[in-house]
């Protein structure tokens, strides 16, 4: 059966639209204008978007300027498409005009098509709802587009990202207390170096998760400053110069977020800085926990021929050829959406390049950008939490086994027999297949007493120096 279509207008002409759209013209030009890609701007900026619309309207009809009636449909209209009963109606492709206007006039021709519906369904017939003069009064897609990116990257961080972090976070922390009292060789240039506890490790982990949380929050409090109200240029032509702070005020009270006006609308839609810091602190983010995943899965190295300090959770098979085989699948999901936030970075720094005279003409990319990035970080590390870190097991009589053949034990000695002499037994050890307290107790280079204190593992991972006096040459 044939596609039924009707005619809408706009200010280049006709344009055959699907029947049962509730877009007009312009959405329609941008859908054939560019058929790219599958990829679209995601549910978390149109409800920023649609929440942008209900907050104007609102402001509007506060400031005389709208309708009260065409105000509340506009409204109503914007909550059905932040309840999601519209997403279908959203069908422009995320490589579309720079500023973003496509995606600006879906929403308004959208908003102003069902809002003009619920207007008849009440009977009131023959109310044209406009999607220019009505639903994007006092607005510019150059202020909406940039503004809806940060409101949707505040929420999804506060949302989304932060309890998830905040979840892996308190994981690790639980592993750091349980290993606590494991003490197992340290690692340094993937070599040998003096003793750590497990449970040191597991708490530089987790304050690399905190760390990365308050990096977070910095770049919410940046991205909460809004350029809306700037419209076209910064200047704020064709609004009322109250709009931007009413409206605003409505933006905090629908997300619970501290918004707030731009102190330079120039700067604001000028530039694209804000979305490149906070992408910033999801990179180092990423960063991170590639750290944490790779040392995670090289601990569980083996069963027999690696590390195998510690044995992570039996998730899935790990071989369709290899039998009984079991891989550390999670750490290494964790490192490909790491590795995807890593290129989404590239994106958003070329993106912000793309910011000339009074605009970005990149801000769709850099929303996708920085929404899939806040959106899989808070997965992975939810996931990476959930079903890897919460189920580790200390392998203890491995981690003695590694420790007590550990030459840089021989460390602890430099004190008392002198940075060339401890050098010359770990050789010697080495050499011999034998441990440094075998052989510095062959040597008698110390009393038995006093090598068991010097050689004492946990006295070595806490601060100060075993065995007490100075150290040779310093550090």
């Amino acid at each position: 059966m044939a596609e039924e279509f009707r005619i809408e207008r706009d200010s280049l002409g006709e344009m055959k639209v699907p029947a049962r759209a509730l877009w007009g013209a312009q959405t329609q030009r941008a859908v054939e204008n560019f058929p790219i890609s599958d990829l679209r701007l995601p549910r978390r900026f149109l409800v920023a978007l649609a929440q942008i619309k209900k907050a104007a309207a609102r402001t509007n009809a506060e400031l005389g300027l709208l309708e009260e009636r065409t105000a509340a449909a506009i409204e109503r209209a914007a909550d059905e498409v932040i309840a999601g009963r519209h997403d279908a109606q959203f069908p422009i492709d995320v490589f579309q005009t720079g500023s973003g206007t496509s995606t600006n006039m879906n929403m308004n021709e959208v908003i102003a098509h069902r809002a003009a519906e619920l207007l008849r369904e009440e009977g009131q017939e023959g109310v044209r709802v406009h999607p220019n003069d009505h639903v994007n009064l006092g607005q510019s897609s150059n202020d909406t587009i940039p503004t809806a990116m940060q409101v949707a990257a505040c929420v999804a961080i506060r949302e989304a990202l932060d309890p998830a972090l905040e979840r892996l976070e308190t994981s690790l922390e639980r592993k750091a207390r349980e290993f606590d009292h494991l003490v197992k060789s340290g690692r340094t240039h993937l070599m040998d170096a003096t003793p750590v506890r497990l449970g040191q490790e597991f708490g530089g982990y987790a304050a690399a998760i905190r760390h990365a949380r308050r990096r977070l929050r910095t770049a919410v409090e940046d991205l909460a400053e809004l350029p809306l109200g700037g419209t076209a240029v910064g200047t704020g032509i064709n609004t009322h110069e109250s709009f931007a702070r009413l409206a605003i005020a409505r933006l905090s009270s629908m997300t619970g977020i501290e918004f707030r006006e731009a102190e330079n609308h120039f700067e604001r839609q000028g530039t694209r800085d804000t979305v490149v810091f906070a992408h910033g602190a999801l990179n180092a983010l990423a960063v991170g926990l590639t750290k944490i995943a790779n040392d995670i899965r090289w601990l569980a190295s083996g069963p027999r021929a690696g590390l195998a300090e510690i044995t992570l959770p039996a998730t899935q098979p790990g071989s369709s050829i290899m039998p009984g085989k079991v891989n550390p699948v999670i750490p290494e999901a964790v490192t490909m959406v790491a590795a995807q936030i890593m290129g989404n970075h590239t994106t958003i720094t070329v993106g912000g390049l793309g910011s000339y005279f009074e605009l970005n003409v990149m801000m769709p990319v850099m929303a996708y950008a920085l929404l899939q990035s806040i959106e899989i970080a808070a997965n992975a590390a939810r996931v990476f939490a959930e079903k890897c870190v919460d189920g580790i097991v200390a392998n203890e009589e491995r981690l003695r086994e590694l420790l007590e053949g550990n030459l840089m034990l021989a460390t602890a000695m430099a004190p008392k027999i002198g940075y060339d002499a401890a050098a010359s037994l770990a050789k010697e050890a080495h050499a011999r297949r034998s441990t440094v307290r075998e052989v510095a107790r062959e040597k008698a280079l110390l009393a038995e007493q006093e090598l068991d204190e010097v050689l004492n593992v946990r006295e070595m991972t806490e601060p100060g120096i075993p065995g007490g006096g100075p150290m040779p040459g310093g550090g």
